[in-house]
């Protein structure tokens, strides 16, 4: 299984960009994606989730409202659309896959990472 995040970049507050995480080799269907970040000197947090089949979501605080979670099934693809962007948004950002029921926000209860890519957010 192997997940390629990619799409951040540099923009000011108030921007918008689309993270997208292409994923192959998958040959199950995970229980969910999940989207975390990890700025400089921090932890990694909890960004976003989506059930694989219910298509549900579910969002960190600090990002309801501004950012949306979707999937394309003919690509193959997971997309973090980022609205509103802050200072507060800068980050490396990371795509993950669960296999099985685990908790959404949980970084250990994901089995398959990404490489992240980084977002910058100037004010």
């Amino acid at each position: 299984v192997q997940l390629q995040a990619s799409g951040g970049g540099l923009v000011q507050a108030g921007e918008s960009l689309r993270l997208s995480c292409a994923t192959s080799g998958l040959t199950f269907s995970p229980n969910r994606m999940g989207w975390f970040r990890q700025g400089p000197g921090k932890e990694r947090e909890f960004v976003a989730a989506m059930s694989w089949s219910s298509r549900s979501t579910t969002y960190a605080n600090s990002v309801k409202g501004r950012f949306t979670c979707s999937r394309d099934s003919a690509k193959n693809t997971v997309y973090l659309q980022m609205n509103s962007l802050k200072p507060e948004d800068t980050a490396v950002y990371f795509c993950a896959a669960a296999r099985g029921y685990g908790r959404a926000g949980v970084p250990d209860d994901y089995d398959y990472w990404g490489q992240g890519t980084q977002v910058t957010v100037s004010s």
